[in-house]
């Protein structure tokens, strides 16, 4: 449990040798230096440095992430009802809009909320409970403005509704998190730590329960703490642990009791004063700017779902259309991109459902740098190997050279419709034009959709349906 100290004595040494060693090879330049200077310049260097690592830190740091200005937020909820309207417009009747939209109202209001939300998280028996009694039932709570404090359900469980993507969500609802620990961080406390920074939630680290320590061990763990987290640490006792006192009579008895030691949260409520009077509009800020990128993040889902059920027929049209061309006249493997399986018009309509406009040139360029994508990264071949080796295993011979190029092309035409679709979802809604591809995010997305779609059951689904567009027996009557 007890983590080693650093030692700045030796540190500093090493830091003063190493002053000694440049400046020696520096001596052919510097002139009339006396033995005195030097040593003295080295000395007050030193002494300097161990002052600057030592020193206790006399302001309170700014928060990671915080919005500083109340046009920002209302910016951010801005955007937030543009994509909102964008699903009225292209779904009218979406079961979710009514929501959404009151949701949009709330968070404007929630702009001037004048009451401070404090989550107070962390494992299973870490003294959350009693810190929150503590609080509330201090001196400290009269003299602050109108704070409330919540307890999450214990961290680090494996499964169920409190698991603990489902507290961290809860958490983003604060405005700010206590985060407790009994000891050095473990892997589990230190990834939730880095969860909660990436949603921009601002965290005080409390390291409860420090009087169970020995003075050594209590200054390494909290040493530690502060090298993983730097800013915000504290040490505290909720609920320090019952002393023994004992009292000698003058008849020579002697009384023993536990005597119960008040909390020592001093340096918690000295941190939270400081962060309530200098930022607490701020943080009211920050909490709804953050509330308005996740309902804006929850519109947009909705509106891809929306978009992405109109977009599944027109990839299907085209697949099967790129197929019975590659079927009738068969090509090389590797022309199979550039004569059925992209289509310039496919990207045209998906383009228009994502509000994405491309002229018949641009789409041209989009369709070539899908292909040439597809060539560079090997996936022609592997769909036509992959659909021989299905055709095989199913015995079908069936002019096997065209089956297998018109299934190929159809194949690799879902896979270039879906990460099209898949790349303009990842976009901002209502952009202007869609000729500025990000080729990188581009080719991740057609990895990742040709990897996803290379399961074996899925292959065999989508040959045998090939199969039965492709065959003759599949073809209309013509009536005479």
């Amino acid at each position: 449990m007890v983590v080693k100290l650093q030692r700045p004595i030796l540190v500093g040494g090493l830091g003063l040798s190493f002053s000694l060693w440049i400046l020696q090879s520096w001596h052919h330049s510097i002139v009339q230096l006396s033995e005195i200077g030097l040593f003295s310049a080295l000395a007050v260097g030193g002494g300097l440095w161990l002052f600057q690592k030592n020193r206790p830190q006399d302001s309170l740091e700014q928060l990671d992430g915080m919005v500083v200005d109340r046009a920002t937020v209302e910016s951010a909820i801005a955007k937030t009802e543009a994509v909102i309207n964008q699903l009225a417009q292209e779904a009218e009747n979406h079961t979710a809009l009514a929501i959404l939209r009151e949701q949009v109202a709330q968070l404007l209001l929630e702009l001037d909320r004048q009451e401070i939300k404090l989550a107070v998280t962390g494992g299973k028996s870490v003294g959350k409970s009693t810190l929150i009694q503590v609080l509330e039932s201090s001196d400290w709570q009269e003299t602050q403005q109108k704070v409330s404090f919540w307890e999450t359900s214990p961290l680090f469980r494996e499964t169920g509704e409190n698991s603990d993507a489902a507290v961290l969500a809860e958490l983003q609802q604060s405005d700010f998190v206590l985060f407790l620990t009994n000891g050095d961080l473990t892997d589990s406390e230190f990834q939730s730590l880095q969860q909660l920074k990436a949603a921009n939630l601002p965290v005080i680290l409390i390291f409860n329960k420090q009087d169970q320590y020995l003075a050594d061990e209590r200054a390494s763990v909290l040493l530690s703490l502060k090298q993983r987290m730097p800013g915000n640490v504290v040490a505290i006792a909720a609920s320090p642990i019952p002393q023994k006192v004992r009292k000698h009579e003058t008849d020579g008895t002697v009384q023993e009791w536990l005597e119960q030691p008040a909390p020592d949260i001093q340096q918690l409520t000295q941190q939270l004063s400081e962060v309530l009077a200098q930022q607490a509009r701020h943080l009211v800020w920050t909490t709804t700017a953050r509330k308005a990128k996740l309902l804006k993040a929850e519109a947009k889902n909705l509106l891809n779902g929306t978009r992405r059920d109109r977009s599944t027929p027109i990839i299907e049209q085209y697949q099967w259309i790129t197929a019975a061309a590659a079927f009738a006249n068969p090509v090389p493997a590797l022309d199979i991109l550039a004569t059925a399986a992209i289509n310039a018009q496919m990207v045209i309509d998906l383009g228009n459902i994502y509000q994405q406009k491309f002229s018949l040139e641009q789409a041209q360029t989009v369709a070539g740098t899908m292909g040439s994508l597809m060539l560079k990264l090997g996936l022609v071949e592997l769909s036509t190997k992959a659909v021989s080796t299905v055709l095989k295993s199913n015995a079908v011979t069936f002019v096997a050279g065209g089956l297998v190029q018109g299934v190929s092309a159809a194949y690799l035409t879902r896979v270039a419709g879906l990460s099209l679709v898949e790349y303009f979802e990842q976009q901002e809604v209502a952009l202007d034009s869609g000729n500025n591809l990000n080729l990188e995010k581009l080719r991740q997305t057609v990895q990742n959709v040709f990897q996803r779609n290379q399961q074996i059951s899925f292959l065999q689904a989508f040959v045998k349906q090939g199969v039965k567009r492709l065959s003759p027996e599949a073809q209309p009557e013509v009536v005479g």
